[in-house]
């Protein structure tokens, strides 16, 4: 029984991760005992388990993921929100403002089509579709700052372990940064330099995020910027 990689090696569909008997996670499967990976992302080892994580997966909405998305489309008593998964998010009336739907109401007062919200997703249909609310703190309508996207797999080493990572890029930019879990990054800061400074980090965080080191990586880098400008 022996593992093939070091953890976070990158590996590639059909690579022999795990020799032996242990749980395959996600992203592998098993065959005569052995487990494989399924797609290019970095091997994990640990807790009796193997898995990949992702680095070009598309995003699979779970319940209590926070999001940021854009109103597709108005429709009887709901709205269509592309959160960048397989289907439109469903964003209902009650869930918007607390009372239920009237068919007097003009809901593109509310919201319209094109505007940005931040929502949480609090159910899934039977289809996996997602439904989302903004009832709550820090929910609803976007009115200012700069949207970013990278890809939904990395939004973990963008955090980093206990927010190292994140609160690291907030201390030194002193930026609010909102991260949606399907990848889309709401960016404000005092001025349009900082919110640029801090799309380039992330940015950064996004093309290295398979590599070891990177939180002390991205201060250096940060540090660096700061001297020079």
């Amino acid at each position: 029984m022996s593992a093939k990689f070091e953890t976070r090696d990158i590996v590639v569909p059909g690579d022999l991760i795990y020799e032996g008997k242990t749980r395959s996670g996600d992203n592998t499967y098993r065959i005569d005992g052995n487990v494989y990976a399924t797609r290019v992302g970095l091997v994990q080892y640990g807790n009796d388990r193997v898995s990949v994580i992702a680095l070009e997966a598309g995003f699979v909405p779970l319940v209590d993921d926070l999001v940021i998305g854009e109103v597709q489309d108005v429709e009887l008593g709901q709205w269509k929100v592309n959160i960048g998964a397989d289907k439109n998010a469903i964003l209902t009336v009650p869930d918007a403002i607390d009372k239920p739907f009237r068919t007097y109401l003009d809901m593109t007062r509310i919201l319209d089509v094109g505007d940005t919200i931040v929502a949480k997703i609090v159910d899934l249909d039977r289809n996996r579709t997602a439904i989302l609310s903004i009832r709550g703190r820090d929910l609803g309508r976007v009115h200012e700052g700069f949207l970013m996207n990278i890809t939904p797999s990395k939004i973990p080493r963008l955090i980093g372990k206990k927010g190292s990572m994140i609160n690291m890029i907030l201390r030194e930019t002193r930026c609010h940064v909102t991260i949606g879990q399907n990848g889309k990054i709401l960016i404000s800061g005092r001025n349009r330099a900082d919110e640029e400074l801090v799309v380039k980090v992330i940015s950064k965080v996004d093309a290295e995020a398979h590599t070891s080191g990177l939180t002390s990586r991205i201060q250096e880098y940060l540090k660096n910027i700061k001297r020079s400008s």
